[in-house]
C-alpha cells in the first residue's frame, strides 16, 4: 500500500509539478510560439457545444477514450454513445483503448478520422476552425505512464492556455507547456475527427489521403465520393484522390461524372490504372471506341512502366471485346 501511495504520489508529481517548471524552461514548441509574432485569427476560441459525456463511476474510469471519442462524433454530427464505444474499443487486459481501436471505431461511426502533424500549431490551426481535436497524453512518466484521452475544445492566447474536455473536467484550462509535456510523452497523438466532406485545416496531403483509403473501406460509396471530392478539390494533383473519387461515382453508376474525373486526371498523370478504370467506365457507357482509346494508353503505360497493372489490363480487353459481341449481337 505504501508503495502504491509512493508512485501515486510520483505520479501526481509529474503533472502538477510541470506549471512550475514550464514558467522557467517551457518545451519547445510552447517556446516558439512564445516568442513568435502575434497568430493570425482569433485569440480565444471556445467551442462550448462539443458535448461532455463525465465518467459517472469506477467502472467508467478507464474509459476516457470512448468518452473523448464520442464527444467528438456528437460534435461532427455523428452517432456517438461512450458505452457502445467502450464496448468496441476498450480493451481489458490493457486496462484502455489503443489508438488504432480508437481511429476504427470513429471510421465505423462514419467519421474521416485524420491524423494531425504533431505541433501545437496545427492544434491551433483546428480550434481556430471550429474544430475540436482528439489527444492522447501521458499523465505519468516515461517509465510508468498513465495514459489518457481529452478533447481540446479552445484556447486562450492572453493565458497561453489550452481548454479540455477531460475525464471528469468539463473545462480544464492547461498551460500551453504543462500539456505539450504530457503530449509529448504520447509521441503528439492528435486527431481530427470530422463528418464527410470536411478535412482538416492543417493536416498534410500523405495524412488525409491515408485517411481517406481507410475511411473508403467501410463507408459506402456516396459517403467515400463526399471525402474524395473535398480532397481533390484541396489537391488537384493528387493521383489517389482523383481514382477514388472516380471509382466510387462508377459504383454509383454515375458513369459519366466518373468518367470526367479520370479524363482529367489523365491531363495531370501517367498512369496505367487510371487508363485502365477509364476504359471500363467508357464500357459501361458502351463507348467502344474511347474505351479502346484508353486501353491503348493503358497497355502502352503496363508495358513500359507499370507491368504490375499489365493482368489486369488484358482482363479489360478481354471485357471489352465480349461487352461489344454481346452488343453485336442484339
Amino acid at each position: 500500500m505504501a508503495a502504491r501511495a509512493t508512485l501515486a504520489a510520483l505520479l501526481l508529481g509529474a503533472v502538477t509539478g510541470l506549471s512550475g517548471c514550464a514558467s522557467w524552461l517551457p518545451p519547445p514548441m510552447t517556446a516558439a510560439l512564445q516568442q513568435a509574432a502575434p497568430r493570425a485569427g482569433p485569440t480565444r476560441v471556445e467551442l462550448d457545444t462539443v458535448p461532455f459525456f463525465p465518467l459517472t463511476d469506477a467502472a467508467q474510469a478507464r474509459h476516457c477514450g470512448p468518452q473523448a471519442l464520442a464527444s467528438t462524433l456528437v460534435a461532427a454530427g455523428l452517432p456517438g454513445d461512450p458505452l457502445a464505444l467502450a464496448e468496441a474499443t476498450y480493451l481489458p487486459a490493457r486496462g484502455g483503448s489503443l489508438q488504432i481501436e480508437m481511429l476504427a471505431a470513429a471510421r465505423r461511426s462514419g467519421a474521416l478520422a485524420v491524423t494531425l502533424p504533431g505541433t501545437l500549431q496545427a492544434l491551433l490551426d483546428e480550434l481556430d476552425a471550429g474544430r475540436p481535436v482528439l489527444v492522447l497524453q501521458n499523465l505519468g512518466l516515461a517509465w510508468a505512464p498513465r495514459w489518457h484521452y481529452a478533447v481540446l475544445i479552445g484556447h486562450d492566447q492572453a493565458a497561453r492556455e489550452f481548454i479540455l474536455r477531460s475525464g471528469n473536467e468539463a473545462r480544464q484550462r492547461l498551460p500551453w507547456a504543462t500539456f505539450e509535456y504530457t503530449w509529448a510523452r504520447a509521441s503528439h497523438w492528435a486527431v481530427a475527427v470530422l463528418p464527410p466532406g470536411q478535412l482538416p485545416a492543417s493536416a498534410s496531403s500523405a495524412q488525409t489521403v491515408q485517411a481517406a483509403v481507410d475511411f473508403e473501406r467501410l463507408a459506402a460509396p456516396a459517403d467515400a465520393v463526399r471525402v474524395w471530392r473535398s480532397v481533390l478539390q484541396r489537391w488537384p494533383d493528387q493521383l489517389v484522390a482523383a481514382l477514388g473519387l472516380g471509382n466510387n461515382l462508377h459504383a454509383l453508376g454515375q458513369d459519366d461524372e466518373a468518367a470526367q474525373v479520370f479524363e482529367a486526371a489523365t491531363q495531370r498523370h501517367q498512369s496505367a490504372v487510371l487508363w485502365n478504370n477509364l476504359a471500363q467506365v467508357e464500357i459501361g457507357r458502351a463507348r467502344w471506341p474511347q474505351a479502346q482509346a484508353a486501353l491503348d494508353q493503358a497497355f502502352r503505360r503496363a508495358r513500359d512502366a507499370e507491368p504490375r497493372w499489365l493482368a489486369e489490363v488484358q482482363s479489360t480487353a478481354a471485357a471489352l471485346a465480349a461487352a461489344r459481341q454481346a452488343a453485336g449481337s442484339r
